[in-house]
């Protein structure tokens, strides 16, 4: 039920503040408005919310700085809201690890596809476990990813000794289209379309700066990478190991 979904709304600006916790609220979440980065970390610390909208340009702690410390510390979904609408901006934020980006203004159904899309990445927990405990489930199909292991039922990335590896609801998603279409070159558009469900934007970096952080994380040389490569003028291609 959208009811026990929270969103936080974190901006300096009263009236995007209150206009964003009110349209949601009539979209049927508990919406609760934040002006600060102070309050967003003692919000965080007392009750996780489902979703953070958090601006770029808060006075003190920047958004950015926020994005990070959420990502390190919490598995919510975060969408980035800049009045800038700089590519600088965007790439910096999906880098830090958030989920989307929206720059100001946009209209509020936009908004409103947009949290439903991250949301549903993040549906793999209850309300009453969101953020700090992943769903127990009896069954495990699992993909070997380099030295890792992509559980498809727990959607998690475990290393080696089956510690799990944060990764963001965008990267496991991009995991798992590779893991059901190996050896298949994937372009951009079709990665966009198959994780996002929109077309892909030639100037949007979101997919190469996600593939970058995923071969960080799985390849044994990320400088080489030998699991998900690059096929030149098509896109990315799975190659697990023989």
């Amino acid at each position: 039920m959208q009811e026990n979904v929270r969103i936080l709304v974190v901006d300096d600006q009263v009236d995007v503040r209150q206009f964003l916790e009110d349209y949601l609220r009539d979209k049927g979440f508990a919406t609760a408005a934040l002006a600060s980065g102070a309050e967003l970390r003692a919000w965080l610390a007392r009750q996780l919310p489902e979703l953070v909208l958090l601006d770029v340009g808060l006075p003190g702690e920047d958004g950015l700085s926020l994005a990070r410390h959420i990502r390190e510390q919490y598995d919510i979904g975060i969408i980035m809201v800049s009045g800038a609408g700089e590519t600088l901006d965007r790439v910096v934020g999906l880098e830090v690890g958030a989920d989307d980006y929206l720059a100001k203004p946009f209209e509020p159904r936009e908004l409103l596809a947009r949290v439903k899309s991250v949301l549903r990445r993040y549906q793999r927990t209850s309300p009453a476990t969101s953020g700090r405990e992943k769903a127990v489930e009896p069954v495990s199909r699992q993909v070997r990813f380099g030295n890792c292991l992509l559980d498809l039922d727990r959607r998690q990335l475990l290393d080696g000794n089956g510690h799990d590896i944060p990764v963001t609801a965008m990267e496991f998603d991009l995991l798992q289209v590779f893991a059901e279409r190996p050896h298949r070159p994937l372009s951009r558009d079709q990665l966009m379309d198959l994780t996002q469900h929109r077309d892909w934007d030639p100037n949007d970096r979101s997919i190469d700066i996600r593939i970058t952080r995923l071969r960080k994380k799985i390849e044994p040389e990320p400088d080489k990478p030998s699991v998900i490569r690059t096929v030149r003028g098509v896109g990315y291609l799975y190659s697990p190991a023989e």
